[in-house]
């Protein structure tokens, strides 16, 4: 199930956003965020939204979302994703895709736009690819991956207004 992020759930997330965080290989947030700092950078206020994937009282994963930037930009709708470890592999991920894609054509977004989904993230990119986002470019070296050195950060997009696309 998936629902609105609340208050109580942030202690739940945390966990898994700092260990996502700190293995450094999907995201480019800093490393040492305290439990407040970090909320701060997950937890959406309106426009935005943060929601939860559960299964009863655990929480599996978390998305956030709202538009890409502000003013002229708004129509374009941007979100973040992060699935806790202990359950990748059970179609979170998708499930929290799946949600966010809804959402932002039922809130009248023309597109999606993912600013930095690194390149060798190659379970989002062919998640994303399935849900029918293209990579419109690759900004070269603009993430230092702990394992692979300097790897790309695609631009991905999703045009809302075109007809369904069947998935990949």
């Amino acid at each position: 199930m998936i629902r609105d992020a609340e208050d109580g759930d942030w202690p739940a997330i945390y966990p898994f956003f700092r260990e996502i965080v700190v293995q450094g290989r999907t995201y480019a947030f800093p490393e040492n965020l305290s439990l407040e700092q970090a909320r701060e950078w997950w937890m959406e206020s309106p426009p935005g939204r943060t929601v939860v994937a559960v299964d009863g009282s655990t929480v599996l994963g978390s998305a956030k979302m709202g538009p890409n930037r502000p003013g002229r930009g708004a129509h374009v709708a941007t979100a973040s994703f992060m699935v806790d470890p202990r359950h990748s592999g059970r179609g979170v991920g998708r499930a929290l895709g799946e949600h966010v894609v809804g959402w932002a054509r039922a809130a009248g977004y023309r597109s999606i736009q993912f600013n930095a989904v690194v390149e060798s993230n190659e379970v989002a990119v062919r998640l994303w690819r399935s849900l029918g986002f293209e990579v419109l470019a690759t900004v070269p070296e603009a993430f230092d991956h702990p394992e692979h050195g300097l790897v790309g950060l695609h631009v991905m997009f999703l045009n809302l207004s075109a007809p369904d696309q069947p998935s990949r």
